[in-house]
């Protein structure tokens, strides 16, 4: 009986966790580029009573005797499946219709990479997000521009005091990895590198596979409310049930306790 106790426990251990989960994409259902995650459970160790294949009485067992002791939470991961777009009418709002992310430079140096476009301009016109973090490589608008156009390649375009047509001042490049999965997530809509998601590779919105840009867009969190709140019930049935199978074991030690010689 002690044994079922401590299964069902790490039954209820998972199903915490996974609740948890659960809870940060409800709670992030309005963030701008959010990914929500994926609890994967598995079984764990198992104890072997009898090994497949023994012998008994001279004849071979055919299945053997092992018993699981219990669950756990294997890998938390990102989906990173494309949310729906909302039009904002804001220039420098832009959403990637497909796969890549923007890169952004982070206070320490480092590249960091985001899905969420809302992008607005710091002191010196550059494109930042609302962090604060600069667009890389840097997009500097000009003070004097009165007119922003950025196309489905990413080139950025301005209009200027003066003149009748538009001149452009950079380009926007996205930024793809082998395995998005394995980025590390360092909250603010902010991904790192990590050995796992292979090494970032830069190229040309719309080409060679990488999304297009959406200028005046916003891609919003894929997290489905209605598949989350049915995730949510089923993680606390199977909550309830492993903290139903504690109470019968315990019951049943409570019955052993109380036999009578």
């Amino acid at each position: 009986m002690i044994r079922a106790l401590w299964t069902a426990a790490t039954g209820m251990e998972a199903q915490q966790l996974n609740m948890d989960v659960i809870a940060n994409n409800l709670a992030n259902v309005n963030s701008t580029g959010f990914k929500k995650s994926r609890a994967d459970f598995q079984d764990i160790l198992y104890q072997t009573e009898k090994m497949t294949g023994a012998s008994s009485s001279g004849t071979e067992v055919p299945t053997g005797i092992q018993v699981g002791l219990g669950s756990r939470v294997a890998a938390v991961q990102k989906v990173f499946e494309v949310g729906d777009f909302r039009q904002t009418g804001n220039d420098l709002d832009l959403a990637i219709e497909g796969i890549g992310f923007f890169g952004v430079t982070m206070p320490e140096g480092t590249e960091g990479y985001t899905r969420a476009g809302a992008f607005n301009q710091d002191s010196t016109g550059r494109l930042v997000t609302s962090d604060g973090y600069p667009l890389f490589p840097e997009i500097v608008i000009p003070s004097d521009a009165t007119k922003v156009s950025i196309s489905q390649d990413g080139t950025v375009e301005v209009l200027q005091p003066g003149s009748t047509s538009l001149s452009s001042i950079g380009n926007i490049d996205l930024v793809r990895f082998s395995n998005p999965t394995g980025l590390s997530a360092l909250g603010h809509n902010i991904y790192a590198e990590t050995i796992t998601s292979g090494t970032p590779v830069t190229g040309t919105p719309g080409i060679d596979g990488y999304g297009a840009l959406s200028q005046g867009f916003l891609e919003g969190s894929n997290v489905n409310v209605m598949e989350e709140m049915v995730n949510m019930i089923a993680g606390q049935r199977a909550y309830e049930v492993n903290s139903k199978a504690i109470s019968t074991a315990d019951e049943m030690l409570q019955m052993i306790n109380q036999l009578v010689r």
